[in-house]
């Protein structure tokens, strides 16, 4: 028999962090406890509000919580039910594969938990002035990143236009790679023009470059454009059978999964079984969850991909962050040894 609690959480940003939803200054987090016998297991349901599809309003997420906590023996037999709910499924998958391994912040061993494998991730330039972005591009390359991932569509795309200029005229393709992220930022009308620029400057791929709900313009863009595009919130709320019906009408070059908002560990291995059916390529990202979520991401991954740049690096974000094992050095996130 299963007992349960939550404990809600609120994580301080050591910089204010530009996203697609506005500057954050703060993130919450609802930590849900499952004790059997002796041991607590601890799972995280983060959300980002304004883009998870189980957030409402504070009071409604707390209440589902709550409610999931009260009847965790039920719900630990039926995750089906949790479906339309994927930070808070995950937050219970996690818990219930943390309880299997009786060990704090244990999820998924491998060699990655024993410290022998580390996972190359990408180095992500935050939104914000010119200036503040170009700061951070020094700082990712000086601290041995050669992936570099830049959110576009915040500022003038010229000025980003030349902020990816600068890079290039530095280090070649084989030396950085870089992946751009427009969070929907560009219109149907104007997107592949956009695309055809930003090829220039010989990308890996762009995430999202319309806003999604848009099916037959991104198939078009997809058919169409000269870089590589990856899904991201065009998977959000899609379950079922509709992952395959999505994936078939668009044709994406590359999806990109994070638990929190595609379906928590049982959704993402579905995206995942679907992808590879399909020929299509994929990458793990965090969202802004604490080094809780991101260590048991990270675990997940290293089960599946370890050659491909991972969006894992946001554990480095906050100020009163949980202590964890992981660790990043020279764009590479590993789990220290003690």
């Amino acid at each position: 028999m299963l007992t349960a609690r939550f404990e809600k959480k609120t994580f301080d940003f050591k910089r204010p962090s530009g996203t697609s939803r506005g500057v954050l200054t703060q993130k919450h987090a609802w930590f849900i406890y499952l004790k059997e016998d002796k041991f607590e297991a601890i799972g995280e349901c983060s959300i980002i509000p304004g883009l998870s599809p189980d957030f409402i309003d504070f009071e409604q997420y707390e209440n589902k919580v709550q409610e999931v906590v009260e009847n965790i023996n039920h719900f630990a037999n039926h995750l089906e039910e949790l479906e339309t709910y994927p930070s808070i499924l995950f937050g219970v998958e996690m818990a219930l594969e943390n309880l299997k391994q009786k060990q704090a912040l244990l999820y998924f061993p491998s060699e990655f938990t024993q410290g022998k494998l580390e996972i190359p991730i990408n180095g992500l330039i935050w939104m914000g002035e010119k200036q503040f972005m170009y700061d951070q591009i020094q700082e990712k390359i000086e601290a041995g990143f050669d992936c570099i991932k830049m959110k576009i569509g915040a500022i003038d795309f010229e000025a980003e236009l030349d902020l990816l200029s600068f890079i290039r005229s530095n280090f070649g393709k084989d030396e950085i790679e870089l992946r751009v992220d427009a969070n929907g930022a560009f219109s149907p009308e104007d997107a592949l023009e956009k695309l055809q620029r930003l090829a220039a400057f010989e990308l890996h791929s762009i995430e999202q470059p319309i806003k999604a709900g848009q099916v037959i313009a991104m198939r078009d863009l997809c058919k169409e454009t000269p870089l590589d595009i990856a899904l991201d919130e065009e998977l959000i709320g899609v379950y079922g059978e509709d992952r395959r019906h999505l994936l078939e009408q668009i044709q994406p070059q590359y999806i990109i999964l994070k638990p929190s908002l595609h379906g928590g560990i049982a959704g993402s291995k579905a995206w995942i079984a679907l992808a590879e059916e399909m020929n299509i390529k994929w990458w793990m990202t965090s969202a802004l969850e604490s080094n809780v979520g991101l260590s048991c991401i990270a675990q997940f991954t290293a089960l599946y991909n370890t050659k491909m740049y991972q969006g894992l690096g946001t554990g480095q974000l906050y100020t009163n962050n949980v202590e964890s094992k992981l660790a990043i050095k020279e764009g590479k996130i590993f789990e220290r040894q003690y």
